[in-house]
């Protein structure tokens, strides 16, 4: 059995055009490494220097009777981090088999850039299946994944499309994951594939996933990666998406689904930052709030996102302020005072700082854009 279990329909296609590549793809995509845990490891603030505003390029191969949920797992973080950023950090293109639209499972089509062919490429390439992968495993199709994955930095199979990849042996001697349903079969199929119980496989330069949520899993952890705990918290709290909620839990709470903040005081300063963006909390208050020394909290920040609490409060504030700047005609001034700045002088270094530009260079650009 090779099924998806999530399916979509009566929605409008999103304006899907895509492709993930990178003029600095093994920079970019530093995050791949040789092991399938997702041990906790240094992150770093999402403030945009030089040296990762490059943008990330992502070839996608869709086939036939994909689930749009599956191919907007992908494509939606990745829309939402250059919409925090404030700038392009990922890019993205579709392909097809035979180069026409995918009618998806819900019978929306999603077009695409074209055919897929075996360039010299070396962004990574996501190979997206829900329903009978076997239709479109041709001969040909294998072949050309088979010639492209000499170049690619990075393969990765979605949902169903780990079969194909270990169809076309491109997974032999590597972890791997897929649906729970599909588990057993998949293993007994290709037992030169180490399969592992979990929601998204990363070794090396494969990933794998276990279906759409997971997906989304898949694609918050490799943000993180790439540019850090705050950045993945803020796209996750977009999609008010968390793996586990109880009833009492408030919506905006700071957790990346599979990937959850492991030291619950850290979260707890997390969740006291995000609820007090207008009236900033000193260190000292934070740390006693959450039962813990301000040196303590400071060690605990490092040791488990990679930044400073200060940083990181920062980017929270400035992200608040964006989307200010960018959605509304509020005067700085006022937009600097709900933000937590005591100035408009202090807000606008700040800004300019962490995104490049003024909030009125910001306005300027977005109005000339539009």
């Amino acid at each position: 059995m090779n099924t998806s279990r999530f399916m979509l329909s009566g929605i409008d296609v999103l304006p899907f055009v895509v492709r993930i590549t990178s003029q600095k793809v093994r920079r970019c995509f530093s995050w791949i490494e040789p092991s399938y845990t997702l041990s906790e490891f240094s992150g770093g603030s999402f403030a945009l220097d030089s040296s990762i505003a490059q943008a990330q390029h992502i070839d996608l191969l869709i086939l036939p009777e994909t689930n749009l949920i599956l191919v907007a797992s992908v494509i939606e973080p990745l829309r939402a981090a250059n919409r925090i950023a404030g700038r392009t950090l990922y890019s993205w293109s579709l392909f097809s088999p035979d180069g026409r639209a995918i009618e998806t499972k819900s019978g929306i089509p999603v077009p695409v850039a074209g055919a897929f062919r075996p360039q010299r490429e070396t962004a990574p390439l996501f190979v997206l299946s829900s329903y009978h992968w076997q239709r479109s495993a041709t001969s040909q199709l294998k072949m050309l994944l088979s010639q492209t994955a000499r170049h690619r930095e990075m393969m990765a199979g979605i949902e169903s499309g780990s079969w194909l990849l270990a169809e076309t042996s491109l997974l032999d001697n590597f972890s791997a994951t897929t649906h729970w349903e599909d588990f057993e079969d998949f293993a007994a199929a290709y037992p030169q594939v180490t399969m592992v119980r979990e929601r998204f496989v990363i070794d090396r330069k494969r990933i794998t996933t276990g279906g759409s949520l997971p997906t989304l899993d898949l694609m918050l952890e490799l943000i993180r990666r790439a540019h850090g705990y705050s950045l993945a918290l803020e796209v996750s709290r977009l999609f008010i998406y968390e793996q586990e909620r109880t009833r009492g839990d408030l919506l905006q709470v700071p957790a990346i689904g599979n990937m959850r903040i492991l030291d619950t005081r850290v979260g707890a300063a997390v969740k006291l930052m995000e609820e007090t963006v207008e009236a900033p909390l000193t260190l000292a208050r934070l740390a006693r709030r959450v039962g813990v020394s301000a040196r303590h909290l400071q060690d605990l920040f490092k040791e488990t996102m990679g930044v400073a609490p200060h940083e990181h409060y920062l980017a929270l504030r400035l992200n608040a302020a964006r989307r200010k700047v960018i959605e509304t005609r509020m005067e700085f001034a006022d937009i600097a005072a709900i933000s937590g700045f005591n100035s408009s002088s202090s807000f606008s270094r700040s800004y300019r700082a962490h995104y490049r530009e003024s909030p009125s260079e910001t306005r300027r650009r977005l109005k000339l854009k539009n």
